[in-house]
């Protein structure tokens, strides 16, 4: 019974010894097995996040090789963003190839307007010609952005008088106040731009008083009209598209613009309903630098 015993607990301890042995060999060999998947998983979703944002060069640059379900997604999400690229970049020629075919005809318009006798009928037809005018104008503008053929001249400028002016310009109704006296480093001519779009669009498709506020680097246009749908406030402004129809009639390019000529001197645009009666708010964020009280 006693050598029996003993050969029992040598078998015991040689058991523990190897279990312990083969558990320090598998784990790790397991871990790593289970992990170069999870990495390359981990490297898709974070592909698919950054062409989520609009980053449409991001690939995960694994290829085709390897033949295995995952190397199958990953090939899925680059050819997705090679696809919506490619389409980003038709829209943006035909875009522009529309606007400039349309000029030439456009001032033969306008000269063509201008000669008109006086009357209710002309006015009408100098009045539509304008709004085509207009349009043209906002679709080269795009095209341009679209390009990145935009170039910055920064310049420091007071802030509240560049507001002050860029709303009277549009000759709509506005109340403008500012908190201090905020002088600002930025593009003054594209900072108007983006201004003057968000009056005119809140009085299109919103409804008075519009409101304009200017504190520290941060420019508030508010209105008080039905707001913005969540559609836009989800997806942010696309061209040709209002949101919906309760925002009124319009070709969803101001705010496109807008955001546009902000990408172009750094500056963030954010869209939100004001929390007590749902009148659409825009903010226009400048780049911290610029202010000099």
């Amino acid at each position: 019974m006693t050598a029996d015993l003993l050969t029992r607990q040598a078998l015991d301890r040689h058991l523990w010894k190897y279990s312990l042995v083969t558990l320090a060999v598998v784990i790790p060999a397991t871990a790593l097995a289970t992990e170069l998947p999870a990495r390359r998983l981990r490297r898709v979703a974070r592909t698919a996040r950054r062409i989520t944002a609009g980053d449409l060069e991001a690939r995960t640059g694994m290829g085709r090789r390897g033949g295995d379900e995952i190397t199958e997604i990953a090939a899925t999400v680059d050819a997705m963003a090679d696809s919506l690229r490619d389409r980003l970049a038709g829209e943006q020629r035909f875009t522009a190839d529309v606007a400039h075919e349309l000029r030439t005809p456009l001032m033969g318009l306008v000269t063509s307007a201008g000669l008109l006798p006086e009357g209710e009928a002309t006015e009408l037809v100098r009045d539509r010609v304008r709004v085509l005018r207009d349009l043209v104008e906002d679709l080269l503008e795009i095209s341009r952005l679209d390009a990145g053929a935009e170039r910055v001249e920064p310049r420091r400028v007071p802030l509240a008088e560049l507001v002050e002016e860029s709303v009277a310009r549009t000759g709509l109704p506005a109340t403008v106040t500012a908190t201090g006296a905020p002088v600002a480093g930025t593009d003054p001519r594209r900072l108007d731009r983006i201004v003057t779009n968000l009056v005119v669009n809140a009085h299109r498709h919103g409804a008075t008083p519009v409101e304009v506020g200017v504190t520290g680097l941060t420019i508030t246009v508010r209105d008080h009209g039905p707001g913005f749908p969540p559609d836009l406030l989800a997806h942010g402004p696309q061209r040709f598209r209002t949101g919906a129809e309760q925002r009124g009639r319009g070709h969803g390019l101001g705010l496109t613009i807008a955001q546009g000529q902000a990408k172009v001197i750094g500056a963030r645009l954010v869209l939100r309903n004001h929390p007590d009666d749902g009148g659409a708010v825009v903010e226009v964020r400048l780049p911290a630098g610029g202010d000099d009280r």
